[in-house]
This record gives C-alpha cells, sequence and structure tokens, in this order.
C-alpha cells in the first residue's frame, strides 16, 4: 500500500487518544501512517504526557514513514505559502510536504489550511 495521506499532529493525538468518530478511526486504522518531521517533533515535545501516552506516541512513530528531508522543493513552496497566506512556519511547512509529495492532509484543523491551493485536506472528525 502506497502513501496518500499526511496526519497532521492533532489528528495523530485524536487517533492515540481514541477522539476520532468511527470514519474517521476506520480511515486512520487502515492508512499506512505518513507524517512530517514537523508533526515528529511536535508530537515527542507535548508537555505533560504521561509516559504510558508518550510509549504510544513513539510506537506510533516507529511505524509511520516520517518525511525527515526539507529539500529544495519543499522548502521553496513552504516560503511560497508563508508569504502568500501568512501561515505560521510549521504548518506551511507540513503543507508544504503534503502537496510536494501529493498526499492528501488529514486534520482537524481545516481553517489553517483552507486557503491553500494545491492542498487537498481531510478531516477526520466529519464523516
Amino acid at each position: 500500500m502506497g502513501l496518500t495521506h499526511l496526519i497532521d499532529t492533532n489528528a495523530v493525538i485524536d487517533y492515540l487518544g481514541g477522539c476520532l468518530p468511527a470514519k474517521g478511526k476506520e480511515l486512520m486504522d487502515n492508512i499506512r501512517p505518513a507524517i512530517s518531521v514537523i508533526t515528529k517533533i511536535e508530537l515527542l515535545s507535548g508537555r505533560h504526557i504521561p509516559p504510558t501516552d508518550m510509549e504510544k506516541i513513539k510506537r506510533f512513530i516507529s511505524n509511520a514513514d516520517v518525511y525527515e528531508v526539507l529539500d529544495d522543493t519543499i522548502v521553496q513552496q513552504t516560503a511560497e505559502i508563508r508569504q502568500k497566506y501568512k501561515t505560521k512556519t510549521p504548518d506551511a511547512i507540513i503543507a508544504s510536504t503534503a502537496i510536494v509529495n501529493n498526499l492528501t492532509l488529514i486534520t482537524r484543523n481545516t481553517s489553517d489550511f483552507i486557503s491553500i491551493p494545491g492542498l487537498t485536506i481531510l478531516d477526520p472528525h466529519i464523516p
């Protein structure tokens, strides 16, 4: 199964926390997990995470494809998104990673990404 989706931090947290509706959980259960290096950093740097939850996060990351390299194409796309849409750098990197790699972004925060052309987004909370 090839990569088709990039999962934003909030969607990973909702998935691991059991907060997704049935259809969102089913989606996440049936895709090959892929995340940006930004999501990896955000997940590992969460404050006040109980050790058992941190173990879940680490297991998820170890089973995910992580886009760790910010090549020039992603850097240029990120700069363009930041300039045109005033997007925060982490969100712009995540969006650029999805666009450059032709992946659908799974996120609860659709308002952060909705105005970015060329980016397909999917809210796992909406059936």
